[in-house]
């Protein structure tokens, strides 16, 4: 019998919380408000054993703040593609799942809105 393969391997941050200013809305102009973002990153660096092979986890929280930092930003759209396109500028991250949650727009009716959006990097570029 044959020794088990990893196939796949995803490095993932959930619930991650950023404070930014985002919406198209007269009110949300010039104001703060929270996002809940989930990252999840297709990542080859399976059975790594030093955190130097791997992607720290910590880039994605700096990644997300960096996008936030760059000041109003329309849309939750916008946000997701920027900080999934901050992902894959590590190399090794070959698709990036980005979750934005707008936990505000719809309060007190809903918990959340937002988006999910996918990149995957061209498989005939890698």
């Amino acid at each position: 019998m044959s020794e088990p393969k990893v196939t796949s391997s995803k490095v993932f941050v959930t619930g991650l919380n950023v404070q930014a200013g985002i919406g198209v809305y007269r009110h949300e102009i010039g104001k703060v408000q929270p996002l809940i973002v989930d990252v999840e990153l297709d990542v080859p660096t399976a059975g790594a054993e030093r955190l130097a092979d791997t992607l720290n986890y910590e880039t994605i929280l700096q990644a997300a703040q960096a996008v936030a930092a760059e000041g109003h930003i329309a849309l939750v759209e916008t946000f997701a593609e920027r900080l999934a396109r901050a992902c894959l500028a590590d190399t090794r991250v070959t698709r990036a799942r980005v979750r934005v949650e707008k936990p505000l727009a719809l309060a007190p009716h809903a918990v959340g809105a937002g988006v999910e959006i996918i990149l995957e990097r061209n498989p005939s570029k890698l």
